[in-house]
């Protein structure tokens, strides 16, 4: 069935434009990760510490995650296609730049710009998305397009350090610099106009954190994020404590096949079971933390907890993008805005966290710390959830 919305944006599911949606999402995680995967080659062609290398990931986060709700709220008036061009072409050029400069102080500034325009396009595409389709699908259509975060992560990654390794840390930059030029092309033609929205009183952020449903979803984002990501940060170590046969390239790729499988599944059930698929998601997850600190030596149960975090990894973006685009009708991208920064400050919060606890800051922890960390907010995360089925509700 198509319709249109105020807009004049025909509304139907179109797996073609919503997966060119996805690529955008893809290159968006490409670009702020890819440093992380030819660390050890930018450190000595550049002569700098591995750690200022980290430090080009770092602040493409701190970007996104500090400026996306003035950005946004800025750009809402905007149309949207034009919008994700603009920013498509920031991320090209910011790739470009890095691929060809030699000055560490010019790679920081548009890493920047990287960021910044992460910051915009992580919140505005999931509420352009919901924008094409009607809004019985809006849950599949946020799923599909942000499905490309996990494959830019469990796929994407490996091969843009393969090119990396293979060829030169800069081949990497410049392959995904032209992949992004490809996708505005294909943008340009084939994704839908579709009109700004003006913003109010009702749907600026302030009034957005005001709501008591959206704390909800941002707590249950915050924990769920510092669950996730308190222990993929110091996933190497993980994989050290279970002594995994394969190391952590066979542990990413059985992390990333339970991602995938997961992603496919909740485009299936998202829109109308929102709440089981999040308790699900929390449930799978803190089993799989159980079953690293209960039998650290079983290659089989190894392999069994890193599919299931991936199960449960694989939906968490889509998850709560949902859970607060159900929440407002109008200037989804505002409230999604406000989502992706606890998101983003989650992430710095629960790697500082677990450094505290290696560091033995907070006592005598090894990574089981980070792990029972993770276990924690797994649980505290289900209760929530278990209890915020008017929040979590179905369309």
């Amino acid at each position: 069935m198509t319709r249109t919305d105020g807009a004049g944006a025909k509304q139907t599911f179109s797996w073609f434009v919503l997966g060119l949606m996805s690529s955008v999402t893809f290159v968006g995680i490409l670009s702020e990760l890819v440093p992380s995967g030819i660390l050890p080659q930018m450190a000595a062609d550049l002569g700098i510490d591995e750690g200022d290398v980290g430090f080009l990931v770092g602040v493409y986060a701190l970007a996104s995650a500090i400026f996306a709700i003035p950005l946004v709220s800025v750009t809402l008036t905007m149309n949207r296609k034009l919008l994700l061009l603009l920013l498509l072409a920031g991320f090209a050029v910011s790739n470009f730049v890095v691929a060809v400069t030699s000055s560490y102080q010019i790679m920081v500034a548009f890493r920047v710009l990287g960021g910044l325009c992460a910051g915009v396009m992580w919140p505005m595409i999931a509420a352009y998305g919901t924008r094409l389709v009607p809004e019985h699908m809006h849950g599949r259509a946020i799923t599909v397009i942000m499905s490309g975060n996990t494959l830019g992560i469990s796929i994407g990654l490996p091969v843009m350090t393969m090119i990396g390794v293979t060829f030169d840390w800069r081949a990497a930059f410049a392959v995904l610099g032209l992949i992004v030029v490809a996708i505005a092309v294909l943008a340009y033609f084939y994704i839908p106009s579709v009109k700004g929205e003006r913003m109010s009183k009702t749907n600026s952020p302030l009034a957005i954190i005001r709501m008591p449903a959206i704390l909800i979803v941002l707590l249950l984002t915050f924990l769920s994020v510092v669950a996730h990501y308190g222990i993929y940060t110091y996933i190497t170590l993980l994989v050290q404590m279970l002594d995994l046969v394969g190391g952590i390239g066979f542990a990413l790729l059985i992390f990333g096949i339970g991602s995938v499988a997961s992603v496919i599944l909740s485009a299936r059930f998202i829109d109308a079971y929102l709440q089981p698929l999040i308790i699900t998601a929390l449930t799978t997850g803190g089993i799989a933390m159980v079953l690293f600190l209960t039998f650290p030596g079983s290659l089989i149960v190894s392999v069994i907890g890193f599919f299931l975090w991936g199960l449960a990894f694989g939906p968490l973006v889509t998850m709560y993008q949902t859970a607060v685009s159900r929440q407002i009708d109008e200037a989804k991208d505002v409230a999604t805005s406000v989502q992706s920064s606890v998101f983003n400050f989650s992430i710095m919060i629960a790697t500082f966290i677990g450094g505290l606890l290696l560091e033995g800051f907070l006592g005598s922890f090894d990574v089981r710390g980070v792990v029972y960390l993770s276990l924690g907010c797994f649980i505290l995360a289900t209760i929530v959830a278990s209890m915020s089925k008017r929040t979590l509700r179905s369309a």
